[in-house]
């Protein structure tokens, strides 16, 4: 991959990483007004969100470990996602048709923030 199609694919990344952000803060505004939606929801917008901004973390990265360390944890944060994700569905909160854009999303997010760890780690 050459230097611009890194760049292309990180500022793709980052716009995707927000939308999660925001697609996640709209999905907790029509959460039931529960005790149990409350709390899971607010974990929810706090691993999305952390996301987004630590995906943007690793763009700023200032070295090759600084940036395998951000990178992990953007991995960490959205297994996470889908973790409450998983919980809001199961406790019958939400049903499925309701998140499964936004759990498919979280999933992709989190197969190439694995792979590209993955490579980071090989290089070392």
């Amino acid at each position: 991959m050459s230097d611009s199609e890194r760049v292309d694919f990180a500022e793709s990344l980052k716009k995707r990483t927000k939308k999660f952000v925001v697609d996640n803060i709209k999905l907790f505004r029509t959460l039931p007004k529960t005790e149990e939606a409350k709390i899971i929801g607010r974990q929810l917008l706090r691993c999305s969100s952390s996301v987004g901004a630590n995906y943007r973390a690793v763009c700023r990265a200032r070295s090759q470990a600084e940036f395998h360390s951000k990178l992990s944890i953007v991995v960490e944060e959205a297994d996470e996602s889908v973790f409450w994700m998983e919980i809001l569905v199961e406790a019958g909160i939400v049903q499925t048709p309701e998140i499964e854009s936004l759990f498919k999303e979280a999933n992709e997010i989190l197969k190439i923030v694995s792979a590209s760890r993955r490579t980071v780690s090989e290089k070392k």
